[in-house]
């Protein structure tokens, strides 16, 4: 037997291997897997998850860091490199067990969750931008002092990174918040690049953001991806608080009907951006849109989106992608003992003070809900709880927005509501500001109702207080849809030239949702009384009257003859 040198032995079992294929069989891909939630908006526990399956309506318990946790954890067990995302409005609106402390209960959760990074969403401007700041990297120095830093002395901050590639600060020409973060998974850098809605500064406070500017969304993205491309990273991923819809389930793989402002942002997206993690919108889907994956687990943590990235092994490029969309159901993984400790111990911290009686109501349940005028029990009450609360300062008129009541306000079978059920209707810790408008003006406000920027959005109507009413044509164009002579205070038409003297919450005050008429008004003194407090009183003291406020009808003081 001829024997070979170590060396040509090499070469001879090399040779062999590649003339029978061996050395050309191409290598599996890397998989890389990820987590994303969006619209968490401080929902540390699990909730109602309604949805459709087969064209039927159903309804599950679903969500909760304690379950959320559960399931990151058992996946996490399967592969100990899985990245966890978010895309915007992790906090605000939040239900009163996150908002009375400030939302850092939820913010130490999804740290304790292991989330990587988010983008910012718009309800995380607004308290404004340096309790953003605090939020981000911890401190008590806060507008919030009865809030901030009551549930933990320390607060330190979340641990992920909050992203946002297109809003500067004017003073500086740089981004307020980092454009992206790169991690790294099995030798693969993985740049995630964060955006927010360009029309932020319509949904927030003007004052809150005042210094900065929100640019367009692709156009940021696509300028951070030449800087992650530079720092070596090959797979690259959006995360964008901006949002479609479509009639398709949220769990219906690679759905092909999305509509909506994220559409047309994808489709100016730099071809190498193949995978978009949206939200805002509140609706869970799985998208393609021009051979690009966008998705959205719906909100609250109820769906949490599945995300395996097939990644060639010798270029570092993506080469796949698979979603899939899951309810996280309560019970289905072993608990995770840290996530479901934090939960008790926030729980019981908040219920002795959630649970405090406030006033017996004139209904079970008050709704948000507007009719075909475009009227709500819930904003009746509320702007007269406005009205009620400013009369010292003179106020004959007060309006609430639509955006600014987030849950029905609800009482037990004894009628009686609690504190948190109030705090859950009102959660912004807006403050009532007083001003003067002319008739004119006022019906100015009224019109803006229904100029909306998309087309596919509501018309924000506004709530007015008693003793305000008007009629509104729906076949008339916008800005003449008030139907003239029509807008009365108490019984007597408005006169355009007259001078009244008006209360709004600090959010409509700086032109909030579009109303610019409230922020050209004069003589405007901001009250520093919290609509919630002012809220709390009115109900409060009619039930001490004997007269117990609130009713789930309307009160009829907006008509339409659409």
């Amino acid at each position: 037997m001829r024997i070979f040198p170590p060396g040509r032995s090499a070469i001879l079992l090399a040779t062999i291997l590649l003339a029978s294929g061996c050395a050309t069989r191409p290598q599996a891909p890397l998989e890389l897997n990820v987590v994303a939630l969006n619209d968490f908006h401080g929902h540390l526990e699990g909730g109602k998850f309604n949805y459709k399956i087969n064209g039927q309506q159903a309804t599950v318990q679903a969500g909760g860091i304690d379950a959320i946790g559960a399931a990151l954890q058992a996946w996490r067990a399967e592969d100990k490199d899985l990245m966890f995302v978010g895309a915007g409005d992790l906090v605000g609106a939040s239900p009163a067990m996150s908002s009375m402390w400030a939302d850092e209960a939820s913010l130490t959760a999804l740290s304790m969750l292991g989330m990587n990074a988010s983008s910012a969403g718009n309800h995380e401007f607004d308290q404004g931008r340096t309790e953003l700041l605090r939020q981000q990297h911890g401190g008590c120095e806060s507008h919030r002092a009865d809030k901030a830093c009551k549930l933990d002395p320390d607060y330190r901050g979340a641990s992920f990174t909050y992203l946002a590639a297109n809003v500067i600060d004017t003073a500086t020409g740089k981004t307020l918040l980092p454009a992206y973060k790169i991690e790294e998974a099995k030798g693969v850098k993985v740049a995630y690049i964060g955006a927010v809605l360009k029309d932020t500064p319509s949904v927030v406070l003007a004052s809150g953001i005042a210094g900065l500017s929100f640019l367009d969304e692709a156009d940021s993205i696509n300028k951070a991806l030449a800087e992650v491309r530079a720092k070596g990273a090959t797979v690259f991923v959006v995360l964008i608080h901006e949002g479609g819809h479509t009639d398709e389930a949220f769990n219906e793989p690679d759905c092909k009907n999305l509509k909506g402002p994220i559409v047309s942002i994808a489709k100016r997206l730099d071809p190498e951006l193949k995978l978009i993690i949206s939200g805002h919108t509140h609706q869970g889907f799985q998208c393609k849109v021009d051979g690009r994956t966008i998705t959205q687990a719906e909100m609250g943590g109820h769906v949490l989106s599945r995300i395996k990235l097939a990644v060639d092994p010798q270029s570092r490029a993506l080469r796949g992608i698979t979603v899939r969309n899951v309810v996280v159901k309560p019970g289905e993984y072993p608990a995770d003992p840290r996530l479901a400790g934090y939960l008790k111990q926030v729980r019981e911290r908040s219920e002795s003070a959630l649970a405090r009686p406030v006033a017996r109501l004139g209904a079970k349940s008050i709704p948000r809900k507007l009719n075909a005028a475009g009227e709500a029990p819930l904003g009746n009450l509320i702007a007269d709880a406005v009205l009620e609360a400013s009369k010292d300062e003179g106020v004959q008129i007060a309006f609430m927005n639509g955006g600014g009541m987030r849950k029905d306000l609800e009482a037990g079978d004894n009628l009686v509501t609690t504190y948190g059920q109030a705090q859950v209707v009102l959660p912004f810790s807006n403050t009532i500001v007083v001003m003067d408008m002319t008739g004119a003006q006022l019906r100015t406000a009224l019109e803006q109702q229904w100029i909306r920027k998309h087309a596919d959005s509501q018309a924000a109507m506004l709530h007015p207080s008693r003793g305000f009413a008007y009629r509104w044509d729906g076949a008339r164009p916008k800005g003449q849809r008030v139907v003239p002579g029509s807008v009365k205070l108490d019984g007597v038409a408005l006169d355009e030239a007259k001078t009244y003297r008006v209360a709004v919450n600090n959010f409509l005050a700086e032109g909030g949702d579009g109303f610019t008429a409230f922020a050209q008004a004069a003589n405007k003194r901001n009250t520093q009384m919290l609509d919630l407090d002012a809220f709390v009183r009115y109900l409060s003291d009619n039930d001490r009257a004997g007269k117990p406020a609130g009713s789930s009808a309307v009160a009829g003081r907006v008509e339409t003859t659409k």
